[in-house]
């Protein structure tokens, strides 16, 4: 038996516009999309095909680039054009909007939770990545504003248990972030992409991160020991994953589940790739597992593995739909 990855369901999430972004709640039970067309919605699987449960359309002026879920699943926060974070709170079935985070100077391009929910990191094309404080009664406050990229800062993650933020930058650079006295700083600068970095995802563990790039590759890099001299950290690509992707790719994402990578291709592709598990940790080897050329009818923008169900993967596009994908592999 080779790798597959089977196409379960598509459907229309954002018709007439781009569907920017799909992010799982915690529970794998819901999606939440969002898209050029200022609204987000709510997904739901009922018997076997998945319906919009809710739409959140009052939010914002401008395309809505990203949103988030907070790791307890009751709140969303979302990232748009228009400058502003929306913060949503779950009710029932639907959710109102809480407060909304101003500040960034123009478009706010990604916002991430810290796996506490105690933080908010957002990132916006003023080149600057932001970090809030939320307090028992769902005040928000920020705590840092760091300008470490000199361009649009494209993406932010946060590693998965530690107290470190990465971000990607049109810039070509990836920088990682810690807090010092109070203050978050950037104490790494990944550098090795030639053209802007679109997208970032930590393995499950947290001791390596995977970016990709306008320059067609995806680079893994390593949490390296520094050389006692300084307290800095320390990340050193181990391993590029060069002449898979035909052009542009958007975004990627490592299943906790089962270590596997996905990328979204601007050549309308998806692709799964799997780890050599006999090779050198210091030097790993990645083969292309799985590939879907035509996955979408246009631009693949984003992938989502299912945080509960091994091997389920979620990817939209701009063509507006959404697709819903079932991935196995041999081993």
């Amino acid at each position: 038996m080779k790798d597959t990855l089977d196409l379960l369901h598509r459907f229309s999430a954002h018709p007439d516009s781009r569907c920017w972004y799909v992010a799982w709640n915690p529970r794998g039970t819901l999606l939440a999309s969002c898209g050029g067309d200022r609204a987000i919605r709510i997904w739901g699987k009922e018997d076997e095909s998945w319906v919009c449960k809710c739409v959140l359309s009052d939010g914002h002026q401008r395309t809505i680039r990203k949103v988030a879920w907070s790791p307890c699943g009751n709140y969303l926060a979302s990232a748009s054009f228009d400058a502003t974070t929306c913060i949503w709170k779950k009710k029932n079935n639907d959710f109102e909007c809480l407060t909304v985070l101003e500040g960034h100077e123009n478009e706010v391009k990604c916002v991430a939770w810290s796996p506490s929910g105690n933080l908010l990191a957002t990132c916006s094309r003023d080149k600057s990545v932001w970090v809030w404080e939320v307090d028992e009664d769902d005040e928000y406050e920020c705590v840092s504003v760091v300008n470490s990229h000199t361009q649009d800062v494209k993406h932010v993650t946060w590693h998965p248990t530690m107290p470190l933020l990465a971000s990607a930058s049109y810039d070509n650079k990836v920088c990682i972030y810690k807090e010092e006295d109070d203050d978050w700083e950037c104490r790494a600068t990944l550098e090795g992409h030639t053209s802007t970095v679109w997208s970032l995802t930590f393995d499950p563990t947290g001791q390596r991160l995977a970016s990709c790039s306008d320059d067609r590759t995806v680079r893994i890099w390593k949490e390296a020991q520094p050389d006692g001299s300084s307290s800095d950290i320390a990340w050193k690509c181990v391993c590029t994953l060069s002449g898979f992707h035909g052009r542009t790719v958007y975004d990627i994402a490592w299943c906790g589940l089962t270590g596997a990578l996905a990328t979204a291709c601007g050549d309308d592709g998806v692709r799964v790739f799997k780890e050599d598990v006999t090779s050198d940790p210091e030097e790993p080897i990645f083969s292309m597992s799985v590939h879907v050329p035509k996955a979408h009818s246009q631009d693949v923008n984003c992938v989502a593995w299912s945080p509960k169900e091994a091997g389920l993967l979620a990817s939209c596009s701009d063509d507006g739909d959404i697709c819903l994908w079932s991935y196995k592999s041999e081993d």
